[in-house]
């Protein structure tokens, strides 16, 4: 009625933020590095991307290395699928080692974390499973297999890196790199072969090789018997 207090809205408790799951944390952490990169990622911005404070993420994850874990993690669920291996322990190996490849190469932030070689997740232990077993099948012992995957793995790394970093160059600067005016004015009696390539060198070293290198890589380790 008009002249009486009207009843206040219920008051929300003061100091609680939010409840918030994993699955929150996870998927907000991934729009963060998707869009903005690893290297903006912290606690502290999560924590006001999901509305809450940082101590509340602490009970979801101990620090952002275990974050980062957990990104792969649900990465490697969401992309990495199980194909159809072959029988052959060779060929089980490479298809093992270009189906790893393949889903981490599709994704942008990845590659500054595999840089962290202790990161690791578990939903690709499988196809960790089949390189090993695939090389020890081909006559490796087992610590020998195991070395094999670490050259496989710093191999595959590796290129997505490179390549990764070198487009990312490109496609911030225009202007010609310290590499091409190097080799704009390389001496052929000094170094005959890389000036007879001088010019093609770019698009050469541009081109995606990676199976060829990693059956070149394969079948080295797998002469070693």
């Amino acid at each position: 009625m008009e002249g009486m207090p009207q009843p206040s809205a219920p008051r929300r408790s003061p100091g609680r933020p939010p409840r918030i799951s994993r699955e929150e944390v996870i998927g907000t952490a991934r729009r963060l590095v998707t869009e903005e990169g690893v290297d903006r990622l912290t606690m502290r911005r999560l924590a006001a991307e999901v509305g809450s404070t940082p101590m509340a993420l602490y009970h979801h994850v101990r620090n952002k290395e275990e974050l980062l874990v957990l990104l792969l993690d649900d990465y490697a669920a969401r992309t990495l699928r199980r194909p159809e291996l072959p029988a052959r322990p060779r060929e089980r190996v490479l298809a093992a080692a270009a189906a790893i490849h393949e889903a981490l190469a599709a994704c942008p932030w990845i590659v500054e974390v595999l840089t962290a070689d202790d990161l690791m997740s578990t939903s690709a232990l499988w196809f960790v499973e089949q390189i090993v077993d695939g090389l020890v099948e081909g006559g490796l012992s087992v610590e020998q297999a195991v070395h094999g995957y670490r050259a496989i793995w710093y191999y595959t790394v590796g290129e997505i890196v490179v390549r990764a970093t070198a487009a990312r160059r490109r496609a911030d600067d225009a202007r010609a790199t310290y590499r091409e005016q190097v080799f704009g004015s390389l001496d052929p009696g000094e170094l005959p072969r890389l000036a007879q390539v001088a010019d093609r060198w770019a698009p050469l070293t541009g081109e995606d090789t990676y199976p060829d290198g990693l059956r070149a890589l394969v079948d080295g380790l797998l002469a070693v018997r």
